[in-house]
C-alpha cells in the first residue's frame, strides 16, 4: 500500500484536468507550464498508488479510478473560494513576505501606498538568506536573474543599471563594503576593477552611501538610487558588466490568492515608477 498522502494542490490541479478538454488547456487554466502539470499529475498517481490517466496520442483520458476521484472532488473549487473569502473577511490583515535587495527594499518601503494595509501588509524578510519560495519561506521575490524553476511565475520588471557617483568635491578614492566574500555583484566588481583605490569601507551599504554623500569618496550605486541623491553626481556611463534585468517572482499555486495578487500589482507599479 502506498502510505503517502496526496497533496491538496495536486488534487486541485487534477480537478482542473478532469474538467478540461486537454492537458494543455488545463495547464493554461491553472496558469502553470505544461511540463509542470504533467509532472504533478504523475506525482499524484504515485502518491495515490492508482493509475488515473490513460496516456496516448489522444492525450490524457481518465481511467475508471481517475473518474471516481474526479467525482469525489466535485465542489472543490467552491470550497477553495469559500476558504479564500473567509480569509479575506478576517480582521487581521494578511501578511505577504517579500525578499529583495537593500536598494529595492528601500524603494518599496518608500513607495508602496499606505492603502495597501487594508488588503495586505508587506513583511520584508532577509535578502541574504537562501529563501525558497517553493517551500513558502517567502511569498514574493525580486531577483536579479530569471528563475529556472518551472513552478515559479515570473514577470520582467525593468533593466537595472549601475554607475559611479560622488559629490563635486569628493576625493578620488572609493567607498565600499569590505572585501570579504560574499559580496553583492556591484561591490565584487568594484574590488576587482578598482580595489587598489578603495580608501574607506563600511559594513553596510547605507553607511557607504552616507560617507559618499559627505564627500569621503566615490561609490557604485544602482542608477535608480543614485539619481535621487541630490548631493551626488553621476561620473560614469552605466557599467555594462553590472547591467541586468530585474524579475518579480512568485509561486504558481499562490499568485492568484487575493493578498498576493494585490501585492504583485502594487510592487510592480512601485518599482516600474521608480525608474
Amino acid at each position: 500500500m502506498n502510505e503517502s498522502q496526496p497533496d491538496l494542490s495536486d488534487l486541485a490541479l487534477f480537478q482542473i484536468v478532469a474538467t478540461s478538454p486537454s492537458l494543455t488547456n488545463a495547464a493554461q487554466k491553472a496558469g502553470v507550464p505544461l511540463p509542470t502539470m504533467s509532472r504533478r499529475m504523475a506525482h499524484l498517481e504515485r502518491s495515490t498508488g492508482r493509475r488515473l490517466f490513460l496516456r496516448g496520442k489522444g492525450g490524457f483520458q481518465l481511467t475508471q479510478d481517475g473518474q471516481s476521484l474526479a467525482d469525489e472532488l466535485t465542489g472543490l473549487p467552491e470550497l477553495r473560494h469559500r476558504v479564500l473569502r473567509w480569509l479575506s473577511k478576517t480582521d487581521q490583515t494578511p501578511t505577504v513576505r517579500i525578499t529583495a535587495g537593500l536598494w529595492t527594499s528601500q524603494v518599496l518601503a518608500q513607495s508602496l501606498p499606505a492603502t495597501v494595509s487594508g488588503t495586505w501588509a508587506p513583511s520584508f524578510v532577509p535578502s541574504n538568506a537562501i529563501l525558497d519560495i517553493a517551500r513558502r519561506e517567502a511569498d514574493i521575490g525580486i531577483r536579479n536573474a530569471e528563475p529556472d524553476h518551472p513552478w515559479l511565475a515570473r514577470q520582467k520588471l525593468r533593466s537595472i543599471t549601475y554607475a559611479i557617483y560622488a559629490t563635486s568635491d569628493a576625493v578620488s578614492r572609493y567607498v565600499s563594503l569590505p572585501g570579504q566574500a560574499p559580496l553583492p555583484p556591484s561591490q565584487a566588481w568594484l574590488h576587482r576593477t578598482h580595489g587598489s583605490n578603495i580608501g574607506l569601507t563600511a559594513t553596510d551599504m547605507r553607511l557607504c552611501l552616507d560617507l559618499a554623500r559627505s564627500g569621503h569618496g566615490r561609490i557604485v550605486l544602482p542608477c535608480f538610487i543614485g539619481a535621487k541623491q541630490r548631493t551626488l553626481t553621476q561620473l560614469s556611463d552605466p557599467i555594462e558588466d553590472l547591467t541586468h534585468d530585474e524579475w518579480l517572482v512568485s509561486h504558481h499555486d499562490t499568485r492568484h490568492d487575493p493578498p498576493i495578487r494585490a501585492a504583485l500589482t502594487a510592487i510592480k507599479t512601485a518599482l516600474q515608477a521608480s525608474g
